[in-house]
C-alpha cells in the first residue's frame, strides 16, 4: 500500500527506502530471490536520485545476502563498493562494519592474514569513535583467529578485554565469551 501511494506521488526517496524494507522482510523470511530483486531496484533507484548514503547501505545488505548464499567472492565486491563509497562520504561507522564483515569473510576462506589486517582496521574506527560493541566482537573475532592458529596467550589478550566489555554492556554474550575464554586459558 505504501508502495502504491509513493509512486503515485512521485516520491521516489521514500519508494526506494519501502523497498529497501520489504527486501529485508523477505530476506529474513529466507526468500532471497525475491530480496535481491528488490534490492537491486533500491540500488537503481538510489543511483538515479544521486543517494550514496542508501546505496552503500544497499550494496552492504546484497553482500551479505550473497554471502549468506555461499556467493562469497560476490559478496567481496558487494562490500568493497560499499566501502569505497562509505571511505568517500565519510561514514566511519559503516566503514567499521563493512571491514569487520569483509574480515569475517576472508577468515572464513581460510585467508587468515587479510582477515586480520580487516579486523585491525574495524577495531582502529571502534576505538576512535567509541564503538564499544564493535569493539568487543572485533576483539573476539581476533581472538578465536589467534586460538585457531594455537596462540593462546595472544588469543587472551584479545578474548579478556573483550569479555570486560560484554559484561559491562550486560550483553547475553558474556557467559559464552566467558566459557571460550576459560578453555582457552585452559590450552595456554
Amino acid at each position: 500500500q505504501s508502495l502504491e501511494i509513493t509512486e503515485r506521488i512521485g516520491d521516489v526517496k521514500t519508494k526506494a527506502a519501502t523497498l529497501h524494507n520489504l527486501a529485508d522482510i523477505y530476506a529474513n523470511k529466507g526468500e532471497v530471490d525475491q530480496a535481491i530483486s528488490l534490492f537491486n531496484q533500491v540500488l537503481e533507484i538510489d543511483e538515479r536520485i544521486g543517494n550514496v548514503q542508501g546505496k552503500a547501505a544497499t550494496l552492504h545488505q546484497l553482500a551479505g545476502i550473497y554471502a549468506n548464499k555461499g556467493e562469497v567472492d560476490q559478496a567481496i565486491a558487494l562490500y568493497n563498493q560499499s566501502l569505497e563509497i562509505k571511505e568517500r562520504i565519510g561514514n566511519v561507522q559503516g566503514k567499521a562494519a563493512t571491514l569487520h564483515c569483509l574480515a569475517i569473510l576472508y577468515a572464513n576462506k581460510g585467508e587468515v592474514d587479510q582477515a586480520i589486517a580487516l579486523f585491525n582496521q574495524s577495531l582502529e574506527i571502534n576505538e576512535r569513535i567509541g564503538d564499544v560493541q564493535g569493539k568487543a566482537m572485533t576483539l573476539w573475532w581476533l581472538g578465536h583467529l589467534a586460538e585457531q592458529q594455537g596462540e593462546y596467550t595472544k588469543a587472551i589478550s584479545y578474548l579478556q578485554p573483550a569479555l570486560e566489555i560484554l559484561q559491562r554492556l550486560q550483553s547475553p554474550d558474556a557467559e559464552r565469551l566467558r566459557a571460550i575464554l576459560d578453555r582457552v586459558r585452559g590450552n595456554s
